[in-house]
């Protein structure tokens, strides 16, 4: 059950890490779509969402990788 949990996790967290990459690398622009305060749509590079996809997109990467090699019970 963790495995799956990890593996779904995991999947989710490629796909938006991958996301703001390349929204923080300016290669892809998308409107905000819910916001409750003053939103802005990220306008060209932007190293900080570059930094937090990448390290998300890792994150996820990693969490796919152990769930996979984990042992069957």
């Amino acid at each position: 059950m963790i495995r799956l949990c990890a593996l779904i996790c995991g999947v989710i967290a490629v796909l938006l890490g991958a996301l703001w990459l390349l929204q923080g690398l300016g290669i892809v622009q998308l409107r905000p779509i819910l916001c409750f305060a003053d939103c802005a749509p990220v306008q060209g590079p932007s190293p900080t969402w570059t930094a937090i996809g990448a390290a998300v997109l890792v994150i996820g990467g990693c969490a796919i990788v152990w769930s996979r090699s984990q042992a069957s019970p």
